[in-house]
């Protein structure tokens, strides 16, 4: 993933030359392969490479178009061919990732850009308008974060250099904490009041006069796929899947595949291994990195490993992620942008770190969206919802039927469960954070409860199929999840997710969904396609298990702090009171939720990082002194001053 940083000065200001000397260093750890720069004036850009196929070592950028458009891309161009088919003569097929796009905007302008498939982030500066363009790709894989000032924009894939060099202090996003502690906070939000992050599937535009935001691309709710039987839908499924693998292992070197020994990752290496032996893959070999804890009694992955490290004929990397192995996982932290964004410094970051420079690797092939894409929670909701929508009342009784016999619950539940989604949100989601966060202060909870609850909308019979519908709010939650992750600096690499891939996620949207989930048979369209290339025991293991070690960790760090002076309580958002009855349970061994507990304990961690450089109200919040002014249910303002 390289580097790009940018600013630009509609009116007199700085000249933008100090300021790339001054980013320079910051960007050299993620793209530490070459450099470009281009300055004129007031307006300037400095790119940073990380190289990862033959193709991106020819590429010079930031790339000057001949209608003195000034475009820098970073990212992966999956539909490279098409698309030089359609821009010829200009574009040949041997063309650079970034000629196909300078072309294609001088051609299309932003309408170029629902036509780019892959993982990409870009910026272009408008000479004929005068006029910044920021975009992202549909999904939000790669980072782009701009800030406004006055008659001033600057815009980066590293979050870092938008606040040292800001010049000023920076108020706290409450919302944006809101949403760590619920279900990670908007996509285009960042921790910091001013400091935006381009939202996916949009493009930004950024001119003196104004700033406007664009949704260029969204899924087709209309669109269906529809096949005579179901060996038909799993060649297809087979087809769009190989695809999704094949396309991110374009590296000129070895592939790291996390292998976890669920059915995600497992199909990913096994697919993966397929290509490479079959030559259509620009990958000439694929390592394995899994992670074991043998602390945990339930949580014995490594015989599913060890089955698919058979088929492949290699043993792959094991690294100990058990607490024992990671005695650093909680401890304090210099400063860093984002909550959990820190440097690891346990046993298992270093020893992963180590891997990649040993395998000479810069390519991470991840499972996340697999649950969420191919049915992974087998919840009959959707499909029930579409049947009600459709008042297929004969086809939704024998489907109540036969859901309620496999999951073992009354019928009538699980209709009163499917109806419920068409209902305001409000109450049931109010009952379910209550449980869940009971330790929040009633105004804060009050506030920011969109952001608590996901920011989940009604469904609604009259717009597209339900299941679209849950679909679309599902991908939200994925890009919200994926805009909270930062770039690997150390060493530089690039993290994939085969099951994001577009034509992927457009192929599972428009077929019907009990070709995905059916009573007591998750994942039944993914299980059947890959018969014969994962093994057996994977295709058919019921992959759940409970982790201890976490609640023992996290309530044992919680010691350290005194509740009535935690950060968190000097914000108006925690109940030190509430939060002290909620640990007794943890230490009690009560079943509580710990999820929302282990984001606590970030976000406490993170505001701690910034130490004398945090004001509450203008004031020292870890200063002995009165008691906090949260009991009066007041959200305090936050100062955070990061100027370098």
């Amino acid at each position: 993933m390289s580097a790009q940083f940018g600013i630009c000065n509609f009116e007199s200001g700085p000249r933008s030359g100090e300021y790339l000397n001054m980013v320079r260093p910051v960007l050299v750890p993620y793209g530490p392969d070459s450099e470009g720069s281009f300055c004129h004036d007031n307006f300037g850009i400095l790119y940073r490479a990380l190289y990862t196929t033959q193709e991106a070592r020819r590429e010079m950028q930031p790339y000057i178009c001949p209608s003195g458009a000034v475009i820098t891309w970073d990212g992966r161009l999956d539909n490279r061919d098409e698309l030089a088919h359609v821009l010829r003569p200009e574009i040949s097929r041997a063309s650079t990732a970034v000629e196909i796009v300078a072309a294609g905007f001088e051609r299309f302008g932003t309408r170029l850009f629902a036509r780019l498939v892959g993982d990409w982030a870009l910026s272009i500066w408008d000479a004929r308008t005068r006029s910044l363009i920021l975009a992202r790709d549909f999904v939000g894989t790669r980072q782009l974060y701009y800030f406004v000032k006055k008659d001033q924009v600057v815009w980066c894939t590293i979050l870092d250099p938008l606040l040292t060099l800001a010049g000023h202090s920076f108020e706290l996003n409450h919302e944006y904490i809101a949403g760590w502690l619920g279900f990670f906070p908007a996509a285009s939000l960042t921790p910091y009041v001013g400091v935006c992050s381009v939202p996916p599937s949009s493009f930004v535009t950024l001119s003196h006069e104004k700033q406007t935001v664009h949704k260029y691309w969204e899924f087709d709710g209309n669109n269906q796929i529809r096949h005579r039987s179901d060996a038909d839908y799993e060649q297809h499924f087979r087809e769009v899947f190989s695809n999704a693998v094949r396309r991110r292992l374009r590296s000129d070197r070895p592939v790291v595949a996390e292998l976890s020994g669920g059915m995600d990752s497992s199909a990913i290496v096994c697919m993966a291994d397929r290509l490479i032996a079959e030559g259509s893959a620009a990958a000439s070999r694929l390592c394995t990195l899994s992670y074991y804890d043998n602390s945990e009694p339930s949580w014995n992955e490594l015989p599913y490993v060890a089955a698919v490290e058979a088929k492949r004929g290699e043993r792959g990397c094991h690294l100990d992620a058990s607490s024992s192995a990671s005695t650093a996982r909680f401890e304090a932290s210099p400063f860093y942008c984002l909550p959990g964004g820190a440097p690891d410094k346990d046993n298992a970051a270093r020893a992963f770190a180590d891997f990649l420079v040993r395998e000479d690797s810069r390519t991470v092939l991840s499972g996340l969206g697999g649950d969420e894409v191919l049915g992974g929670v087998p919840t009959p909701n959707p499909e029930l919802q579409d049947l009600i929508v459709r008042l297929e009342f004969r086809r939704l009784c024998q489907q109540l039927k036969a859901w309620a016999l496999s999951q073992r619950r009354p019928w009538f539940y699980l209709l009163w469960e499917a109806l419920r989604d068409f209902a305001p949100p409000h109450g049931a989601r109010s009952r379910e954070i209550e449980r869940s966060i009971p330790w929040l202060l009633p105004e804060f909870k009050g506030r920011f409860w969109s952001a608590l609850s996901g920011y989940e909308p009604r469904l609604s019979p009259s717009e597209s199929l339900p299941s679209f519908q849950q679909n679309r709010n599902t991908l939200e939650a994925l890009r919200r999840h994926l805009a909270c992750t930062t770039p690997g600096s150390d060493p530089a690499y690039e993290r994939l997710y085969p099951y994001l891939d577009r034509e992927l996620i457009e192929f599972c949207f428009a077929i019907p969904r009990d070709q995905l989930v059916r009573p007591g048979r998750r994942r039944f369209l993914q299980r059947n396609a890959l018969r014969g290339i994962v093994p057996a025991e994977i295709l058919e293991r019921r992959k759940s298990f409970v982790v201890r070690g976490p609640m023992t960790a996290v309530a044992a760090q919680f010691k350290q702090f005194d509740n009535r002076k935690m950060i968190t309580a000097s914000l108006g958002i925690l109940d030190p009171e509430s939060f002290s009855r909620y640990l007794g349970r943890v230490r009690a061994g009560e079943e509580t939720a710990i999820v929302p507990l282990m984001r606590l304990l970030i976000i406490e961690r993170w505001l701690q990082a910034f130490g004398n450089r945090l004001r509450v109200d203008g004031k020292d919040p870890t200063a002995p002194g009165p008691p906090h002014q949260c009991r009066s249910h007041r959200i305090a303002k936050v100062q955070l001053e990061l100027a370098g």
